[in-house]
This record gives structure tokens, sequence and C-alpha cells, in this order.
């Protein structure tokens, strides 16, 4: 085997110009596929850590059996939230824990109706660490004193013609399902970019939502913010036996379209990446086919010599393999360049908000990581695809009569 590994090695770098090219076609193809693990991974966190902003945490923590009742939104109170929040808390990944009441309701007014999520919230805990507070565009955001006020998004405020200091009447159920009704005045309105959620979700004070439904004292939902996205598993991992008896979710649970949004996208491009890599394989099938053809004398001089068929064959199906390790070589060594480079100083997105909704999601810049969560698969790929590609001149070079091969001009 060394012997084959030895002529193989000397044999792609006899035609050094030839074999660059096709190393760097395969390096530069697995290298952009790092920027694009990269990018993604960065944009993605970039979505799912304001999303998670919006949507409630990265953690909600819920009394028994919401989850079995969570399509009607049920108000099951927790049995002790102080408890519940100090252990969040706790964590040294937690950067806060929030205590809230969500329920379903309807929002009105002389221009229409709106069905919704009406969320009680403690204002002053909340303002640090909420997308909705750094986005009051008018008005204000709400204090804990409030009493009869409202906050609502901009697609909200649209779609029903109000402004800040309008009347408008919310409906929801109580915690004995009643029907409980109240006129609201418009305190605040705020602009995410993405009027589908700004239509689906008001918010309230926690002391009037406690109030109006019948909750004195008790909340329905811990949400729990953590430094980074991604810790959710190590941190829900160590709350579970710290809180038996509730329903610890991380965000990916609580809302998964938003994860499987994200899968779908990273599964098109994953494919898309393979065909790139394809088509550098088919310029080391060439260089291959290339070097048969003028080979072809050696090839007939290595059967004359006794190598049989298969160790001929074995020789090129190593050529193209190694021709492969140099160009994933040289892939990690590009796309790490571009990666940490970028990573230092992002990329602004903030032109492109209007191109898809969930890119509003995005403040500013997007920082790519390293790119070397899949790197294992994708050189592996393009490892694969060297090997494949050396097959066909491997089986012609096999074939090949020593005799015929000798008086080869």
């Amino acid at each position: 085997m060394t012997l084959y590994l030895k002529l193989a090695w000397r044999n792609i770098w006899r035609h050094r110009r030839r074999t660059l090219i096709i190393a760097i076609a395969m390096g530069l193809s697995l290298g952009f596929m790092m920027f694009y693990d990269g990018l993604t991974a960065g944009f993605n966190d970039a979505i799912a850590g304001n999303a998670v902003r919006v949507l409630g945490g990265n953690i909600q923590i819920h009394a028994q059996g919401y989850r079995e009742k969570v399509d009607s939104n049920p108000l099951l109170p927790l049995t002790d939230d102080l408890s519940v929040v100090n252990a969040a808390l706790s964590q040294p990944d937690v950067i806060a824990a929030t205590r809230r009441i969500q329920t379903s309701g309807l929002i009105s007014n002389r221009e229409g109706a709106f069905p919704l999520s009406i969320i009680g919230i403690e204002p002053e805990a909340e303002a640090p660490i909420s997308l909705i507070a750094e986005n009051i565009v008018d008005g204000r955001f709400l204090q804990s004193t409030d009493e009869d006020v409202i906050l609502i998004g901009r697609g909200l405020a649209d779609a029903l013609l109000l402004n800040v200091g309008d009347r408008v009447t919310v409906v929801g159920s109580d915690i004995n399902k009643q029907n409980r009704q109240r006129t609201m005045t418009v305190v605040g309105i705020y602009d995410i970019g993405m009027p589908s959620l700004e239509k689906g979700a008001v918010y309230i004070s926690l002391a009037e939502a406690q109030s109006l439904y019948g909750l004195r004292g008790q909340v329905t939902e811990v949400q729990v913010t953590l430094k980074q996205v991604g810790k959710e598993a190590v941190v829900i991992s160590a709350l579970t036996p710290l809180l038996p008896g509730y329903e610890v979710e991380s965000w990916a649970q609580t809302y998964p379209e938003l994860g499987t949004a994200i899968n779908s996208k990273n599964g098109v491009m994953d494919i898309f990446s393979i065909v790139i890599v394809a088509i550098a394989g088919i310029g080391i099938l060439n260089l291959l086919l290339m070097a048969i053809y003028e080979r072809t004398r050696e090839i007939g001089l290595l059967g004359a010599m006794g190598l049989k068929p298969r160790q001929i064959a074995s020789t090129f199906l190593l050529e193209g393999a190694m021709i492969g390790v140099v160009g994933v070589i040289a892939g990690i060594g590009i796309g790490l360049a571009i990666n940490l480079s970028l990573g230092q100083v992002g990329m602004d997105y903030s032109q492109m908000a209007g191109v898809a909704e969930y890119i509003a999601l995005i403040s500013g810049r997007v920082y790519p990581t390293l790119g070397l969560n899949n790197i294992v698969w994708r050189s592996a790929v393009v490892l694969v695809i060297a090997v494949l590609a050396a097959l066909i001149p491997a089986i012609a070079a096999s074939r090949r009569e020593p005799s015929e091969a000798l008086h080869h001009v």
C-alpha cells in the first residue's frame, strides 16, 4: 500500500498546474460551503435570538397539563411562581426570568375585530430584554402601575386605524372561562417590522391581567431568557429536577414552526452545496481521464511489470482521493479565513429588512460562526465525489492491455 500511495502522490504532481486548479476548485467549493454554514448559523442565531425576545423567552415554564390544553391557551396558574423564578435565576446561563399571564382574546373597535393573544407582563422586568420595548415608535412602554391601558403593534394599529390615546375593547376568558370585557386606552405602539406578529399579540400590565382574569397574585407562565440561543437543553436539564410538577420547554418546542422553517431552508441549501461539489468533481474526472491518455505507455509498463488490473485501478483511485484530501485542506483554510474575517466585522442586513418578513428580526449585523458544525460530513462529501470521479478513469486504466499500451504512440 505504501508503494501505491507514493506512486499516486507523485503522479498527481507531475502536472502541478492542472492538479492545483482542480484542488483549488474543490477547496473553493468546500470553503464557500463553510462560509454558508457559518453565515447561516449566525443568521439563524440572529433570527432566533430576537424571535425568542418577541415570542416569550428561550424557555417557558408552565403548570402541569398545559401542553395538553395548549390549543385553548388555558389559564393554569403556577402554584409557586416566585420559587420558579428563583430556580431559573440560579442558573449561570440565565439573564432574566419574568412572570406572565397569557391567554387568547379579542380586540375590537368600530373598524373591526381581531382574535389575538393578550399577554400580561412585568414591564420593568421585561424592558431590558424585550425587543418590543426597544421598538416603541409612538407613545411609551407599559408600567407596572398602569390600569386600563394597552400596548399594541403597528400592524394592528394600521388595521384598526388606531393611534395613541384611542380606546379599544378587549375581551378574554377568565380562569372560570367566563368572558371578561374591558375598554382600554392605547398607551403605546411598537413596530418590529412583522405585521403578522404585531396583529397577533397585545400587552397589558401583569397587575391589570391578574385583575381582569381573576388571578389575584398568580401567573400562568415564567419566561426564561438566556445569554445565548442554543443553551436551552443544558438549562432545561438543570431546571427539570428543581421544578417537579412543572412543564419546562424550550422555544423550539413551544414554537415548532419557527424551527421547522429554519431547518427547511438549511436542508435546501445542503442539497445545493452538494451539487456545487459535484460540479467540481467533474474537473477531477477530466483530469484523470486526460492522465490515462497521457500515460498509456506507463500503464502498459506497470502491467508488464506484473501489476494486476485492480492494483492499477487502485493507483488511480488513490490519485483521486489525494486530490480530494488536498482540496479539503485548502477548503478548510479558505473557509476559516473568510469566516474569521467576517466574524469580526459582521455583515449588514439592515437594508434587506423588507425582502422577507422574518429578516426584520435581524437587528443590524450578522456575525458568521467558524462554520465547523457540518465540516465532517461536508469534507466526506468532497472526498467521496473525488473518489467517484476517479472511478471511471481507474476502470479504463485497469482494462488496458499491456502489449497494446506499450506500443501506443
